[in-house]
């Protein structure tokens, strides 16, 4: 799994038009599954983004978590991560999970972050969305969970 994480001052999802999800102060997480991916690599992404401290503290230090600063969080899924580039000018995303496989593991990725006490908003699988994003900082870090256990981030 990949996750994008970006530190925003503002997020909103909108379909057809219509906010489906609008936070402040937080995280917008664009979430893609690969094929292989489980319960086990939601759950590590999960409690990363909810303990990884990218929020400044008093001092104006990067020491703080997204919990700890009573953020909230946009979980979108983003099976465009997978994109392959390598040959041609058209991205591959043979790479991606299908839809049957993603859209359960990044529900179940948005309801573990929830439970680690994350107030979590989300997209809408396979919907054509617009992702506004006032990203603070700007902070934009690259989280990846494989099934081998490799991570980065």
């Amino acid at each position: 799994m990949r996750v994008v994480l970006q530190r925003v001052r503002r997020g909103k999802v909108s379909v057809d038009g219509k906010a489906i999800a609008e936070i402040g102060h937080g995280l917008v997480l664009l979430v893609g599954v690969g094929h292989g991916d489980t319960q086990v690599e939601a759950q590590w992404l999960a409690e990363k983004v909810a303990r990884l401290r990218i929020f400044e503290d008093q001092e104006g230090k990067i020491n703080l978590s997204v919990r700890e600063v009573g953020g909230v969080a946009i979980v979108v899924s983003q099976f465009t991560l997978y994109a392959d580039t390598h040959k041609g000018r058209r991205p591959s995303f043979i790479a991606a999970a299908d839809p049957t496989t993603a859209e359960p593991l990044v529900d179940f990725f948005a309801s573990q972050l929830s439970k680690l006490g994350v107030p979590t908003q989300t997209g809408r699988f396979g919907a054509h969305m617009l992702v506004e994003i006032d990203n603070d900082g700007p902070v934009t870090i690259l989280l990846e969970r494989s099934p081998e256990g490799k991570n980065s981030g």
